[in-house]
């Protein structure tokens, strides 16, 4: 007993010396990656309790005090929601700590880039405390969820638009035939991905044996936009480019593709998945890892972003040599770094991750829904269906809004 407790003790300081080198490690430059990695952390640890918590979450009263016990699927749904609304409320104190800093000689700019050891300590602290609150306070949370999530979407869907429009600019500035011929092929690469995926789509959720018209009308309503898109660019009132275009339509495709793949295993049109009812271990894990990097992507571009509330960048140095001694030299610098703006909206970053950890929750419940339907599946389910779905439209919409908006109002920047 002796040894084992020795034992214990020896393991249990060297995770903490661990924890400790690593949290020390992190600088400056690295804390937006530590934010990512925490993120990240709590989705695993969503995860996991989602697939062994039930049992041990039946036993807590507070939780266990209906009449008759509800399915294992209602305690899964139960801790994802806990452990989301916990990330929730991390970042949201976060957001709120840091709303108005604009120089680095803020204390809170500190604050944001240091203190690691205490803010997993905090962020634990919170994960564990929401497994203490009623049953209420957690419904609640998962209504509001569905906002937040859909407002995230609508986030990500503005980032792809702001990137594409950024991208097409950078290679047409450099204004070379062989920028402009690359332009051209990635183009062609994206219409050709775009309508062969179509035609995937076509032969795996339009069976001819069953009435399978929903699945007909959305499909033919991506090809449509992509249509649009294409007339709407090429006109020559608008003069746009045909690399946003592209890339919008394969990615309203590929929204599309999503949706239809995320309906029930046991719907007659979902020929993708029809021979089988559950899903593997491996599957699960690569669609788990790719809405990480989704989100995590997603939440540090937004919050690095200088067209998203980010504060304008740092100012010029000037070129003329001081003509003070090295050491008052040195001190102008260190004062002139103390007072240097910060490079991005620290409470909009926060913000975003606030926001995808609903999100998350929701991948992970199929919006509360589809756990019932199909057990262990992620993000199965009408509901997520419906929200790929709009989203898709929502980006076709936003795209061609932002090609006839100058045209519309003149007068206006965009």
């Amino acid at each position: 007993m002796f040894a084992a407790t020795c034992l214990a003790s020896c393991c249990a300081a060297c995770a903490c010396d661990a924890c400790r080198t690593v949290v020390s490690g992190i600088s400056r430059r690295s804390a937006r990656i530590a934010y990512c990695g925490l993120f990240a952390l709590s989705l695993i640890v969503s995860w996991i309790l989602r697939e062994v918590a039930a049992p041990l979450m039946e036993k807590i009263p507070w939780i266990n005090h209906f009449a008759q016990t509800p399915d294992r699927e209602w305690f899964q749904t139960d801790a994802v929601l806990r452990v989301s609304l916990g990330n929730f409320l991390f970042f949201t104190i976060l957001a709120l700590m840091m709303v108005g800093v604009k120089n680095q000689k803020d204390p809170r700019d500190g604050l944001h880039h240091g203190g690691w050891m205490m803010k997993i300590i905090c962020w634990c602290l919170l994960v564990i405390f929401m497994f203490f609150l009623p049953n209420e306070i957690v419904s609640f949370y998962e209504t509001i969820s569905k906002f937040g999530a859909g407002f995230f979407l609508l986030v990500q869907v503005v980032l792809l638009l702001d990137f594409v429009h950024g991208w097409n600019d950078k290679w047409v500035r450099y204004d070379e035939q062989f920028w402009y011929f690359a332009l051209l092929v990635v183009s062609l690469v994206c219409y050709i991905a775009t309508f062969g995926l179509s035609g995937v789509l076509f032969y795996f959720f339009t069976s001819s044996d069953h009435d399978c018209g929903l699945n007909t009308f959305f499909i033919i309503m991506n090809l449509i936009f992509v249509v649009v898109f294409a007339i709407i660019t090429l006109h020559p009132a608008v003069s746009g480019s045909i690399l946003p275009a592209s890339v919008i339509s394969l990615y309203c495709m590929y929204l599309c593709y999503s949706g239809l793949s995320s309906e029930p295993r046991d719907y007659e049109c979902n020929g993708l998945h029809k021979h089988s009812k559950a899903v593997s271990t491996g599957t699960l894990t690569v669609g788990l890892l790719t809405t990480v990097l989704s989100v995590v992507y997603s939440a540090v571009r937004a919050g690095s972003s200088t067209t998203l509330l980010s504060p304008p960048g740092s100012p010029r140095a000037g070129s003329g040599k001081p003509l003070l001694p090295l050491d008052k030299v040195d001190e102008q610098e260190e004062k002139e770094k103390a007072n240097r703006p910060v490079t991005y909206s620290y409470a909009f970053f926060h913000i975003i991750f606030s926001l995808a950890s609903m999100y998350s929750a929701m991948l992970l419940t199929g919006w509360s829904t589809s756990v019932g339907e199909s057990g262990k599946l992620v993000d199965v389910g009408w509901a997520s269906v419906w929200v790929r779905i709009i989203t898709g439209w929502a980006t076709a919409g936003l795209f061609i809004w932002s090609l006839v908006a100058p045209l519309l109002f003149p007068d206006r920047e965009f």
